[in-house]
């Protein structure tokens, strides 16, 4: 619970105070979120953040988590609360487009994993959230017909970030506190970092994938979108545990939260490589070096430590990632090639260069990658880095009708985030303050594996920094 002065975003906290007091019931929010969305469909530019919504299953859900609270037997401290899942996973009664306009022509008939969790939970469901096509790319930008340009709420004329573009946009503009995404090279926390919210990754395993379009097996974590680093480590805890139809998560020992409420940092070392941690913009660098201080200031120490062969790991990051995918859509390539954002379509065509030779030489990598890592982790709990370096680029007009293809940026995007996919290891991004333009910068914790009770105690923390939340220029107050 923290006292704040002007805006705060909205978090589970401040609906379960509503709907435990009478004043609001999900039924009434429901109506409220219909509203904005209608809404923020019809403004211009549009949001574009919710793609799929069904006004009578959002009325479904409500209406039965009212009659909970009436008859005071809540399922969890999700019931009532607004969330939102990327395209990329399977949500009744949806399309599962995953950002294209060929896959998912009918309506699913089955929840994945996630959604069926959220439903058991009482959640509402307040549709499905726009996606970076194929989730291939690191802006958010997909024009076509089905999904269009989401807009970042703290400044329109920019990116949200991807590729779980939808997911951040629909957090940051207040539609709910909680959404879903997908992380396989940033996914997640780029968007997340970009539209000011918080966004956690997962352990690789620790949530399961099921029902979610399968693009790169190795690399992709299930994790939350929200408000808070609190409702984070909610959401997590009730997400996380072994699936039987998700093979690989299945030995993962049990999720915790443990120390994640001590009330300062006494004890934990932080790992910084300082080469590594200032390759990013001015203003990103000196925010995020404040917070390396802020941190120390309540006990954390800062241990510097190296990490080897990053190169090479972000090109062999990238070799794993665009085989696999190039491997899983070898049929939509050959099939609906045409049908393609253009982006898409030169991103696999790149893969389809490498050879097996590259493909097996990237997995030693990333053997000796976390060899590096398991060393590390011995002598430190975790490891900082800004979270991005640099802030959301901007939309052109022609990103509108072609979509946008910039290596340079994209590298840039993905740079802090390729460690935690590669290897697997968890890691949280959040927002610590703004650039002078007035767009968010946040700030990344990376944990060993399965320590994800670690990055949410540093990541409370974290959060006391940023002296002010700015109000993004696209936002509705569902609870007004």
């Amino acid at each position: 619970d923290s006292a704040s002065n002007g805006f705060s975003f909205k978090g589970i906290k401040d609906y379960l105070d509503c709907y435990r007091s009478g004043k609001l019931t999900p039924s009434q929010v429901a109506k409220n979120i219909i509203a904005m969305l209608e809404d923020c469909d019809k403004s211009t530019p549009p949001l574009r953040a919710i793609v799929q919504w069904d006004q009578e299953q959002i009325m479904q859900m409500a209406e039965a988590s009212t009659t909970r609270y009436r008859n005071k037997c809540t399922l969890s401290y999700l019931d009532g609360i607004p969330v939102c899942l990327k395209e990329e996973f399977k949500v009744v009664p949806y399309h599962h487009r995953v950002g294209t306009v060929y896959l998912g022509t009918e309506p699913e008939t089955e929840d994945s994993t996630v959604a069926k969790k959220l439903r058991e939970a009482g959640a509402i469901i307040i549709g499905v959230s726009n996606m970076h096509e194929l989730g291939t790319g690191t802006t958010g930008c997909n024009p076509n017909r089905y999904h269009k340009i989401p807009r970042n709420p703290y400044k329109p004329n920019h990116f949200t970030g991807g590729s779980s573009s939808g997911s951040a946009a629909a957090v940051a503009a207040g539609l709910c506190p909680v959404a879903i995404g997908t992380d396989g090279g940033g996914s997640v926390r780029i968007p997340a970092s970009f539209c000011g919210v918080v966004g956690l990754k997962g352990t690789f395993g620790r949530i399961s994938c099921h029902g979610s379009l399968p693009l790169s097996y190795s690399t992709v974590s299930v994790g939350p979108i929200c408000t808070s680093v609190a409702d984070a480590a909610i959401v997590y805890s009730m997400l996380a545990e072994p699936d039987p139809l998700y093979p690989y998560g299945l030995k993962q020992p049990k999720a915790t939260l443990s120390d994640m409420c001590a009330p300062d940092l006494k004890g934990l070392k932080l790992g910084v490589d300082w080469t590594f941690f200032k390759a990013c913009d001015a203003e990103v660098l000196s925010i995020c070096e404040k917070a390396v201080e802020h941190l120390q200031s309540l006990g954390a120490s800062v241990v510097e430590v190296s990490l080897p062969e990053m190169e090479e790991l972000r090109v062999a990051h990238v070799i794993c990632i665009l085989s696999e995918m190039r491997d899983f859509l070898q049929p939509d390539f050959n099939k609906h090639f045409e049908e393609m954002n253009l982006e898409t379509r030169a991103s696999l065509a790149l893969a389809s260069q490498f050879t097996a030779l590259d493909y097996i030489t990237a997995n030693r990598q990333r053997t000796r990658s976390m060899r590096f890592l398991r060393e590390i982790f011995t002598t430190v709990n975790c490891i900082v880095t800004p979270g991005i370096a640099c802030t959301a680029p901007r939309i052109y007009e022609s990103d509108l009708l072609t979509g946008s293809s910039d290596l340079s940026s994209t590298v840039r995007c993905m740079r802090f985030m390729q460690l935690c996919n590669f290897t697997g290891i968890p890691g949280l991004v959040v927002p610590i303050g703004y650039s002078t333009a007035g767009l968010p910068i946040s700030f990344q914790v990376m944990a060993k594996w399965w320590d994800e009770a670690v990055l949410l105690r540093i990541g409370l923390k974290l959060e006391q920094f940023r002296y002010q939340t700015k109000k993004p220029s696209i936002h509705y107050d569902i609870l007004a």
